[in-house]
């Protein structure tokens, strides 16, 4: 479609960073408001866990919506997506979300709610952004990566049934009971209407993505992948681009990662929460670095974060991204128990302490 809009000083691909800098100038500024974390709705205690998972939820409930809408009527199609490979590399994610999901329990808060803190004024979330992405790319590219061949190795032959819309029901009636349940959920979680309302423009965003990569921006002649909102490509991506951008175009991802940055520093700014913050002591730098590593090779082997292969992923109705998104919560919800044995004062789901990053 791109090459019928008339674009003579631009490519698709150019195109495409400037979407996903508005998407994550957009995204940015709606998860600073509604505090968007996954993390809190799986660990989190009472009021503050059902408050998180409400928002969530609303946000994967119009993100389904809106992402399947635009599959039946044809706009876009993820027959050629990873996460409709016919062989399921089924060590490699669930191994990997159980990483993801402990590291972001160690540094109190996933990729995309850091990056949001990032923007805020928190080095502690910053930090932990510099060594996810490191650790993400060596996983990718360099030394971590004959680890991700040997794990993607071990896979479950799915052939055609690689999404619940293979399964009796079709599409429809799958996408109807994960919405509504996950809309019934969020309406009774005690959440403002107001902050629901921001919840579903989050989810909006996804179908945005998707559309805006594999129908607005198609082009024979320059490919732009078919991506929405993810963290773990794309702070990979942004670090690459930051240290070598003669060398390497920006992407889609590049411009995500960038504007989640700015979006959620406009918004903490606006409304005066910009505030720096930093550790308190080298045990917590060195939990959070160890979070970090986790996280940046869990986020790779499972295919995705909690917003790439959770808030993007699901509503593909992939098997894959289910696989991943329930392997993180399990690794939250594991290595929070596992902390309030060893030390009560070190779970995350206790009370916060002074400077929380999360």
């Amino acid at each position: 479609m791109f090459e019928s809009l008339g674009f003579d000083d631009i490519t698709a691909r150019q195109a495409s960073v400037i979407l996903g800098l508005a998407l994550g100038v957009l995204f940015g500024a709606l998860a600073q408001r509604t505090r968007f974390c996954f993390r809190r709705g799986v660990v989190g205690t009472g009021a503050e866990r059902r408050l998180a998972l409400g928002v969530w939820l609303t946000a994967l409930a119009t993100a389904l919506l809106g992402t399947q809408a635009a599959v039946a009527y044809g706009v876009i199609s993820f027959a050629e997506h990873r996460f409709y490979a016919p062989d399921l590399p089924v060590l490699a994610i669930a191994a990997g979300g159980l990483m993801f999901g402990a590291g972001m329990v160690l540094t109190r808060g996933c990729v995309s709610r850091l990056t949001v803190l990032s923007g805020s004024g928190n080095l502690r979330a910053l930090l932990v952004l510099v060594t996810f992405a490191i650790v993400a790319h060596a996983t990718l590219k360099g030394l971590l990566s004959p680890l991700r061949t040997a794990l993607g190795t071990v896979t479950l032959p799915l052939g055609e049934t690689v999404s619940l819309a293979a399964l009796p029901g079709g599409a429809l009636v799958w996408t109807a009971v994960i919405a509504i349940a996950a809309l019934t959920y969020a309406l009774r979680s005690g959440n403002r209407a107001g902050t629901l309302a921001m919840a579903a423009l989050i989810g909006l965003l996804v179908p945005a993505g998707w559309v805006g990569t594999g129908f607005v921006l198609f082009d024979e002649f320059d490919p732009v992948a078919l991506e929405s909102l993810s963290f773990t490509l794309p702070a990979a991506e942004t670090l690459f681009w930051g240290v070598a951008s003669t060398a390497i175009p920006a992407s889609f991802g590049t411009g995500l990662f960038t504007g989640t940055l700015l979006g959620s520093l406009l918004a903490a700014l606006a409304f005066r929460e910009f505030k720096w913050e930093s550790f308190s002591d080298a045990r917590q730098t060195g939990r959070y670095m160890a979070g970090a590593a986790l996280m940046g090779l869990g986020g790779v082997l499972a295919g995705g974060c909690t917003l790439g292969a959770g808030l993007s992923g699901v509503p593909t109705l992939a098997f894959s991204a289910l696989l991943a998104i329930g392997a993180i919560a399990i690794g939250g919800v594991v290595t929070n128990a596992a902390l309030s044995r060893v030390n009560p004062d070190a779970s995350v789901s206790a009370a916060p302490s002074p400077t929380p990053a999360g």
